[in-house]
């Protein structure tokens, strides 16, 4: 990569963050890769599904293997995928990531903003969202809580359905058969709208996307030694975007 004609990657992080925590990911999914494809023969395989997916499937022996291998490790990545928008918005100016275990994933103090985030809208369902909310609430409320008037924000980075929300969060009660109270305080909001808050730019997200094959390819070909590597189809991928958002990419 020529560093002289270089342009910062985003502007509410730097190269060296953007690229590092990328790169943390890359490499535990290679890692969980690697693991895999060596212990593959001697974990038991189902001969049964393996039969009947392949032919299902209309793929051979080698396509099945290939799929079952990243199959196995899709769980790992993704569950990393979520932790990397959290250290991202971590990064941007004011804000802090407080890590796993805390009572809460991200804080700023100066704007008095709270949020917990989560990757995609299914992450937490059920009985668990009024947990979710009870949890919040109780952040936000009791005079002797340090985050006593901050509003919470509880994110789903992709949503539902491809719309643009920042709204009370009231889910259902089950147990007490009603909608928990609506409190201003206690909000919910997709990853689009959550990335315009953290930053001030309403294209954050959407440039973020764009710029990753970019931070990828500099990782393969620079830290990986993988000369000339390009991410391939980033056309047909970047029509999830669309999908997940119903936004264009912006041209960066």
């Amino acid at each position: 990569m020529d560093k002289d004609i270089h342009m910062s990657y985003l502007e509410f992080i730097s190269d060296d963050e953007i690229v590092g925590l990328v790169k943390n990911v890359l490499d535990i999914g290679r890692s969980r890769m690697a693991k895999a494809e060596a212990s593959f023969s001697k974990n038991v395989i189902d001969p049964f599904a393996a039969l009947v997916e392949s032919s299902a499937f209309g793929v051979d022996h080698e396509t099945w293997v290939s799929s079952e291998t990243i199959r196995q490790c899709q769980k790992t990545l993704q569950n990393h995928i979520g932790d990397l928008h959290q250290k991202i918005l971590g990064k941007a100016a004011g804000w802090t990531d407080l890590g796993v275990g805390s009572v809460v994933d991200l804080v700023c103090h100066d704007r008095k903003l709270i949020a917990e985030v989560k990757n995609k809208h299914n992450t937490v369902t059920g009985g668990k969202l009024a947990d979710q909310y009870y949890s919040m609430e109780r952040l936000v409320t009791p005079k002797a809580s340090q985050y006593k008037g901050y509003t919470s924000y509880f994110v789903n980075v992709i949503p539902k359905k491809p719309i643009r929300f920042d709204t009370t969060f009231e889910p259902s009660d089950k147990e007490k058969g009603i909608k928990c109270p609506k409190n201003e305080l206690i909000r919910i909001i997709d990853g689009a709208s959550f990335y315009a808050l953290v930053t001030g730019d309403e294209a954050a997200l959407d440039k973020l996307y764009k710029a990753l094959p970019k931070v990828i390819e500099h990782i393969f070909q620079d830290h990986y030694g993988i000369k000339g590597y390009k991410v391939s189809d980033k056309e047909a991928f970047a029509s999830y975007f669309t999908d997940a958002y119903g936004v264009t990419m912006t041209k960066v």
